[in-house]
């Protein structure tokens, strides 16, 4: 598959996976489940789904409920795509947000120092 098909079809993959996950999995109030990005194996047969948790403390209750319920989420995607084969989903926790929190946290400690230093 080339490049940009491959894009547009991970695009499509978190989409419409991030709607499934919306209305499909139930969350406490005040709890944000997000589809950040899918990475689809070149054979199509299987996907990675990164999803991304705030607060962070709800992380592994989140992930155990999408693993427990993956066949009925796996089910709703085939039935809203027109491709074949439909990926097998696999769902992995994104750090990504977190480390990029982190990491602005460290910078605006530096600017803090630098500025009372002056």
């Amino acid at each position: 598959m080339g490049q940009e098909r491959a894009e547009k079809f991970n695009e499509l993959l978190k989409k419409e996976l991030g709607k499934i996950v919306f209305e499909f999995l139930d969350v406490k109030p005040g709890v944000l489940v997000t589809v950040t990005r899918v990475l689809t194996h070149a054979n199509l047969f299987s996907a990675i789904v990164f999803i991304s948790v705030f607060p962070t403390s709800e992380t592994t209750a989140i992930m155990d409920k999408l693993k427990r319920t993956i066949y009925q989420i796996q089910q709703l995607l085939n039935k809203k795509l027109k491709v074949r084969p439909v990926p097998k989903i696999i769902f992995k926790r994104d750090t990504n947000p977190e480390e990029a929190g982190e990491v602005e946290k460290l910078l605006n400690e530096v600017r803090e120092e630098i500025k009372d230093e002056k």
